[in-house]
């Protein structure tokens, strides 16, 4: 008996530079619903806000995976918690790197920490193209079929 071969599934996905194009603008987005939120959170105009928004992006890309790597037995021990800060210590890292990005004190920065996490859980369950990597990948791609 024979089997049959499947055709491979041609890859759909969006370019690389499209997929950073998403996840730029996805971004800016975030950080404008922050800023329009929170009254301790100011961007000074729009160049700012794509500034901030690529600053986060590669923050959030390059460093935040190391520092949640080295936090991992903290984070153990606190169920977590230690990688909450790790994402807010990526909000003040953009604010201290773009001039024009300000967030004015720390309970504000927690605040705008929880707003950022919020709504990329509510981007996580809405499927889209800004779901390009890994499990939220396969899962646009599943079920776009």
């Amino acid at each position: 008996m024979r089997r049959r071969s499947r055709a491979p599934v041609p890859d759909r996905s969006p370019s690389l530079p499209v997929r950073l194009g998403i996840s730029w603008l996805t971004n800016a987005l975030v950080l404008a619903i922050v800023a329009g939120l929170l009254g301790g959170v100011r961007v000074s105009d729009a160049g700012d806000l794509l500034a901030a928004a690529a600053v986060f992006g590669v923050l959030n890309t390059l460093l935040k995976p190391l520092l949640r790597l080295v936090t991992l037995p903290l984070a153990i021990l606190s169920l977590g918690v230690a990688w909450f800060f790790v994402s807010l210590l990526m909000l003040l890292l953009t604010k201290a790197i773009v001039g024009g990005f300000y967030i004015h004190g720390f309970s504000t920065l927690v605040l705008a920490t929880l707003i950022v996490w919020l709504v990329n859980v509510l981007l996580d369950l809405t499927p889209g193209p800004w779901q390009l990597t890994g499990k939220r990948r396969r899962r646009w791609r599943r079920e776009g079929e």
